[in-house]
Parts: C-alpha cells; sequence; structure tokens
C-alpha cells in the first residue's frame, strides 16, 4: 500500500484544527460545569489597566484595586513592610498609598513593637516628634547589630529604671570610683603620682603622671573596677568583638582595626564626612591623626596634624575632638585649642589659648565651646579677629561635658549639676543638682542622654528652656566614657570595657555589647559607622558591609 503524500501545509492546517477542537472542547467543559459562566468581552475595547486587574489578585498600577480595601487593612499590610519602603517607595507608587508615611498612628505602633510591650518610646516629649525617622533608625540597627542569628540568645533588655535619687546597687563599686578624683590629688592617686595635677603642662604630665587616667583605665584601677564590673548587678552576657563582628562574613558589619599610628591610649575619636568617610583620634602622645576610612581594606592614616616644625599636634594630652562642618577642633592639656580646615587637607586654621586644661568641646556652625579644668566655658566665634566671645562661669569644678546647638549650651561638671544656658537671651536658665557627675552628653531633639562616673544613664526632657529629669538607667559597672543618640539610636561605652548598642527606650533594649580587652576612652557615630578610642592604643571601626 503507497502512503498518501503529506505536505508541510498539511501538517500545519491538522494543527491548527486541533487546536480549534481542543478549545471549543474547553469553553463546553466549562460551560457545563457547576462554576457560573464568564463571557469574555472584547478585548479591542477593554482598557489594559482593567485587563490587569481582571486577570490577577495583585494591585493595578494605580494601587485601584488595593484602596478599595479599608484603610484599616491597607495599614496592616503596610506593617509588614519596612519602614524604608514606606518612607521612599509607597508615594511613589500613588498618592493615596503615600498618606500611610504621614499615618502617625501607623508609626506609633510599629514602634511600638519595636520596642517592646513592656518599655517607654520615646523617653522624651511626644509633641513633633518624628515617628518615622525613629523607626526606620530602629529597623537598621536592628538589622545591623542583630544580624547572626546564632548569637540572638545574647540579646537583652538591659537597663533598669530607678525612681528619683534611688542608690544603685552595688554602691560598693561606687565608693571605689569616688576616692578616683579628676584632679588627681595625693589623697585619690597612687603613691607614685600623688603630686600630679589635671592642670599640669605637657612636660610634667609626660614623665610623672603617664599611668593616671580620668577613666580610670586597666593601669591605675584594674583591680577595683574590673572586680565591681564581674560582680555588679545586670551585666548582659555579651558577644566577643573578636569573634563575631570582626570575621564572619555574614555578618552585617565589617569590624576593622585601624593601622598603628598612636603609642599612647587613643582618648577621643571623631568621625567626619558626613558618611563617616574621614577619622581623627586624639591620643596621650600629644597627636591628631586623620584617617581617610575608604582607602585599602582598613583605612589609611592620611597624616598627623600640625606644622611640619612640630614633632606633636599638641604639647600635652589631647583630651577631646569636635566638628562642624568642615572645622575640626582638638583640645589639650596644654590648655589650647587648635582649629584646623579639613577642605585644605587639615592644615591648621587658628589656635586659641586657654588658662587650663580643656577637658571637653563643641561646635555647632561658627562657634566653638571649650570645657575648662578651671569651671569655666569658653565661647569662640572663629569668623571673629578677636574670637573670644563670652567666658561662662556656671560651676564650681571642672566642666566635664557639653552638648549644644543654636539655641541651649548645657554643660556637665564635677561638681555634680548640669546647667542650661539660653544663647538667644544670654543667660542661665537653670542648674540641676544630682547625685553624680556627667562625664559624656548626647543632646537629640528635646531629649538629653547624658553617662555619669557610676555607670549610669541619665535622660532628661529640654523643653522652652525647662530641664526636667525623666529617669536614669543601670547600664554599665564603671564611668560612661561616651554616648551618643538619636531618635532611634543610643550607643554607650565605659571603662568597664564594654560598648553596648542600645534602642533608646525605657529601659533602653541593649542589643548588642561588644566586650574589649581595655577599657574604651570615647566614641562616634555616623552613617551607621560606630568608631572606639580605646586605652590599648588603637581605634576601631564597625561599619556597614560593602
Amino acid at each position: 500500500m503507497s502512503r498518501p503524500n503529506v505536505t508541510l501545509e498539511d501538517v500545519e492546517t491538522k494543527r491548527f484544527t486541533a487546536g480549534a477542537n481542543s478549545e471549543e472542547a474547553q469553553s463546553s467543559s466549562n460551560i457545563n460545569s457547576n462554576d457560573p459562566p464568564h463571557p469574555t468581552p472584547d478585548r479591542l475595547s477593554l482598557d489594559s489597566s482593567i485587563i490587569a486587574t481582571g486577570m490577577s489578585p495583585s494591585p493595578s498600577s494605580d494601587g485601584t484595586s488595593l484602596l478599595s480595601l479599608p484603610w484599616e487593612i491597607v495599614t496592616q499590610i503596610a506593617s509588614h513592610l519596612p519602614a524604608e519602603c514606606i518612607i521612599n517607595v509607597l508615594p511613589q507608587v500613588c498618592q493615596e498609598l503615600g498618606r500611610v508615611n504621614e499615618d502617625r498612628l501607623v508609626w506609633q505602633l510599629r514602634a511600638q513593637k519595636l520596642s517592646g510591650p513592656r518599655t517607654s518610646f520615646p523617653v522624651g516629649p511626644k509633641d513633633d516628634f518624628d515617628w518615622s525617622k525613629a523607626c526606620l533608625e530602629m529597623e537598621q540597627l536592628i538589622g545591623f547589630w542583630t544580624g547572626q542569628e546564632e548569637n540572638r540568645e545574647d540579646l537583652a533588655g538591659a537597663g533598669d529604671a530607678m525612681d528619683g535619687e534611688e542608690q544603685v546597687a552595688g554602691d560598693d563599686l561606687a565608693e571605689m570610683q569616688e576616692d578616683v578624683d579628676l584632679n588627681v590629688n595625693a589623697e585619690a592617686a597612687d603613691e607614685n603620682v600623688e603630686d600630679v595635677d589635671l592642670n599640669v603642662d605637657a612636660e610634667v604630665a609626660d614623665e610623672n603622671v603617664e599611668d593616671v587616667d580620668l577613666n580610670v583605665d586597666a593601669e591605675v584601677a584594674d583591680e577595683n573596677v574590673h572586680i565591681g564590673a564581674q560582680n555588679g548587678p545586670h551585666r548582659p552576657q555579651g558577644i566577643d568583638v573578636e569573634s563575631t563582628t570582626s570575621d564572619s562574613p555574614s555578618s552585617p558589619l565589617e569590624h576593622i582595626i585601624l593601622p598603628s599610628g598612636h603609642f599612647a591610649d587613643v582618648n577621643c575619636v571623631l568621625l567626619l564626612g558626613g558618611e563617616g568617610a574621614l577619622c581623627a583620634s586624639g591620643s596621650r602622645d600629644r597627636n591628631v591623626n586623620l584617617w581617610d576610612l575608604r582607602q585599602g581594606s582598613r583605612g589609611t592614616l592620611l597624616h598627623m596634624l600640625g606644622d611640619r616644625g612640630f614633632i606633636s599636634t599638641h604639647r600635652g594630652w589631647v583630651w577631646c575632638l569636635a566638628s562642624s562642618g568642615p572645622l575640626l577642633a582638638s583640645g589639650s592639656f596644654d590648655s589650647t585649642v587648635r582649629l584646623w580646615d579639613l577642605a585644605a587637607g587639615g592644615a591648621e586654621r587658628g589656635l586659641y589659648k586657654c588658662k587650663a586644661a580643656v577637658l571637653c568641646m563643641s561646635c555647632d556652625g561658627e562657634t566653638v565651646l571649650a570645657g575648662l579644668h578651671d569651671q569655666k566655658i569658653n565661647v569662640y566665634d572663629t569668623r571673629a579677629a578677636d574670637p573670644l566671645v563670652t567666658s561662662l562661669h556656671h560651676h564650681s569644678d571642672a566642666v566635664l561635658s557639653l552638648a549644644s546647638n543654636d539655641q541651649f549650651i548645657l554643660s556637665g561638671s564635677k561638681d555634680q549639676t548640669i546647667a542650661v544656658y539660653d544663647r538667644r537671651a544670654g543667660k542661665l536658665l537653670q542648674r540641676r543638682q544630682l547625685r553624680s557627675y556627667l562625664l559624656s552628653m548626647s543632646y537629640s531633639g528635646r531629649e538629653v542622654w547624658a553617662g555619669d562616673n557610676r555607670g549610669l544613664v541619665h535622660t532628661f526632657s529640654l523643653q522652652n528652656g525647662s530641664l526636667t529629669a525623666i529617669s536614669k538607667f543601670n547600664i554599665h559597672n564603671a564611668m560612661v566614657t561616651g554616648i551618643h543618640s538619636s531618635h532611634g539610636t543610643l550607643y554607650t561605652c565605659s571603662s568597664d570595657r564594654t560598648v553596648k548598642v542600645h534602642l533608646p527606650c525605657a529601659p533602653p533594649k541593649t542589643l548588642w555589647t561588644l566586650h574589649h580587652q581595655a577599657g574604651v576612652n570615647g566614641l562616634s557615630v555616623e552613617a551607621d559607622t560606630l568608631a572606639i578610642a580605646s586605652a590599648d592604643m588603637n581605634v576601631e571601626i564597625w561599619r556597614p558591609r560593602c
């Protein structure tokens, strides 16, 4: 039997006919089923957005189907989105979805969920509080510092609120620390340094008081502070820095130790450049070093600030740093404030001679504030030919901490007071007596966070020039040497050899505890980057991985 001749056209004709019969059979099956019929409209006359809506349960490009839901359901759906998405993405989808970002209640509920049911947030006044910014910062902080699943068992809410002026458990530690006087007099210091004073000049200080530290580091008070740190109350079980953030590629943070640039304790550190691109460090070796964190895997030392004709930046210990824009200021035990122009590669911009050691500083615009050991606060205008504007005398002992904005100057002193000065009115508004002295201070919005010499962190509200104490929390076991706060972040460090990262609620919720091998003398935070100055001559950085 001969086979019929089959052409390519015949094959294509049969394939088309079979496909048509199959579609008819499927259509007949659908009509005969229990489901109601779905008439197919003429697609040529149908708008494309309607077609998309009919063929998919997802919202249309203009958000029409989603917005047909009750607003409560829309906000509930949005609560599962990251804060960054709500702030930056939803407003670009459509105007109505952008309203989620403006819903104050949405952010309040989110903040309460982040901080926890047994906390109060914010600590300060709620009027005009930027809830969306706070939630964004909290979520970023949690993402960075709780990124490793295997270490989540160490997360804890550390910090117990103390009512009124109640004493902290562990008063024996406080009594030990009370014996360490900032004046380093004969009754407080070791026999080998009994004649040394904070006002001593550089030549005497470097030879005779190499081991005297206001921060009570291990070289002076290791036995007292270390024992107290081990036995003190509410010590969170922290994470070893080296074993978690330095070597773990899965960590969202990169930990680097800057190349050796100092040969003595680093007293202060400051991140600069807006994105944490630069880092300045001040040390007991009398030098201020400037680092570029963008160069190399571990950062690069650009240079030591100062004239080439001098062997060091200052003639005494560098104790504090402050900046505003391209202006960097350094304060020293040599009783001077030096100004540096970062826009000109760190060239010297000015030199202010004071009458006592400079223990703390703050910069605001073109104004530089210097807290001195002689109880005064010098106010300088860097634009003026005669830069000293005024010298404020609000305290009866050394000025140890400063915070300021364009309206107020807040100062903490060894006399155990905190003062509020109105710059516009030119008068002292308030001086509040405490039971300890404040070594570090951070002022953000209407909240003031401050760390004292007993390991406590104090919170205040500042409204209309009135400073009101809110609470205090037992966070560290020794002096709180550094503190940084913002709407949604809180960082603290201490001579108890720890750095802690918290959510700024009441009580603070500690996300991470970084144990250090030496006392930590200060910290700086900028653009999610953390830098610390330590008594082991190092500057260490934690920054987001690229």
